[in-house]
């Protein structure tokens, strides 16, 4: 009896939605596609993530005077400090200190914004001159992400379209307005997805000569932002 009350109620559900007059959705003559879009972006937001840990420099610079360093070379770059640079961690390590009660380590992390892989790829040249090489990349990430989602979408739905005209027009008929629209599988992919973030994820293209016969630094590029959106579709079939 329980079973037979419930299949009743959805079956009133269901038609409780149509209008007078109107087919019901199931009852209507329907096509129904996939449309995908797929779009490659180059990051313009890269995070990187910087570690100076006094241990390795015993005996030369202390943690202060390294930050100033790099600090001064990160300027030189042309990297706003003040708003690109930030502590991220800041810990002194202990675990040796009760052993040989002599000396502390101190540690500094920081993350650095940078706009593009060519000053990502000249600030990790510049800081291993100083001797800072425990570098590497946490993200990458684009300042327009949300509009370049939605127009992968309108891409992928136009696609739907497109192939629903085309299907009906193979045999004389046409589509209507669309009944039903989902979004499926959406998918963002970057260099850093599925491995460790590191200078490994930086492609160098290769040296140079300019003009006058000087080797140039080469070209670096991270892998770009790859955007895929899948949306289904049904359209009437008038």
């Amino acid at each position: 009896m329980k079973k037979i009350i419930l299949i009743a109620f959805v079956v009133f559900s269901i038609s409780s939605f149509a209008q007078p007059g109107e087919k019901n959705f199931i009852d209507q003559n329907y096509i129904e596609v996939t449309g995908n879009a797929e779009m490659e972006i180059v990051p313009d937001k890269i995070y990187l993530k910087i570690v100076v840990n006094e241990k390795d420099f015993k005996g030369k610079e202390d943690l202060q005077k390294l930050e100033k360093s790099m600090i001064q070379a990160l300027s030189k770059i042309g990297i706003d400090v003040s708003e690109q640079l930030t502590i991220r961690d800041m810990a002194s390590n202990f675990q040796k200190y009760w052993l040989k009660g002599t000396e502390i380590n101190s540690v500094k992390e920081y993350q650095l914004k940078v706009e593009s892989a060519n000053t990502a790829g000249q600030v990790i040249r510049d800081l291993e001159t100083l001797g800072l090489s425990n570098i590497s990349v946490e993200k990458i990430d684009h300042s327009k992400i949300q509009e370049f989602k939605t127009e992968v979408k309108v891409m992928a739905i136009k696609a739907a379209k497109e192939k629903a005209v085309s299907l009906t027009g193979a045999i004389n008929q046409k589509i209507g307005k669309a009944i039903y629209i989902q979004e499926q599988n959406n998918h963002i992919y970057n260099a850093l997805q599925g491995k460790v973030a590191g200078i490994s994820n930086i492609a160098v293209r290769g040296y140079g000569y300019s003009d006058e016969m000087e080797l140039t630094q080469p070209d670096i590029e991270f892998e770009k932002i790859k955007l895929e959106y899948s949306i289904l579709v049904r359209f009437e079939i008038e």
